[in-house]
């Protein structure tokens, strides 16, 4: 379901997410959000639901090559957690398709996403999902433990006639 990035069942998740990131890292991730990039039509976040409860979250926000780093239409991926009981279901994989769809209805042209060596499931996620390998961007774009991927979003709009 659709959530702003700051309503308090988004916010929870999303300090859950944080803590991972202290457990891996050994700090919670500094990269500046505001909850406004996460509204339409520059951006999107979803809640991911199992049996009422929310499990799963993740969001979108537009950049445009006026951004050190970034190319007109990008669309980056953040704050993409599962929690630990809902792991193994798919809702990963799910939440990523709905992101991807929802940018490229939004006119983005490539999702990108930022993640770190100490997430090895995400990564294997994004590979196998169609991302790719791109120079760093953002906030962690020198960090030797950060990866960025990204993804061209031209095969999910419609054909036209």
């Amino acid at each position: 379901m659709a959530a702003a990035y700051d309503d308090p069942i988004a916010a929870k998740l999303i300090a859950e997410v944080q803590q991972e990131y202290v457990l891996r890292y050994g700090s919670e991730d500094e990269t500046p959000t505001d909850p406004a990039e996460f509204a339409a039509p520059l951006g999107h976040f979803v809640v991911g639901l199992l049996d009422g409860d929310a499990v799963a979250c993740g969001g979108w926000r537009a950049h445009d090559s006026a951004e050190p780093g970034f190319r007109d239409g990008d669309a980056e991926i953040k704050r993409m957690y599962v929690v630990k009981r809902a792991r193994g279901r798919g809702f990963a994989r799910l939440l990523l398709a709905e992101l991807e769809r929802s940018a490229a209805a939004a006119g983005r042209r490539r999702a990108i996403l930022e993640t770190g060596t100490r997430q090895p499931e995400a990564i294997a996620l994004y590979v196998s999902s169609g991302y790719v390998r791109i120079p760093g961007f953002g906030y962690y774009r020198d960090s030797p433990v950060s990866r960025c991927y990204g993804k061209d979003l031209l095969e999910h709009e419609p054909e036209r006639a």
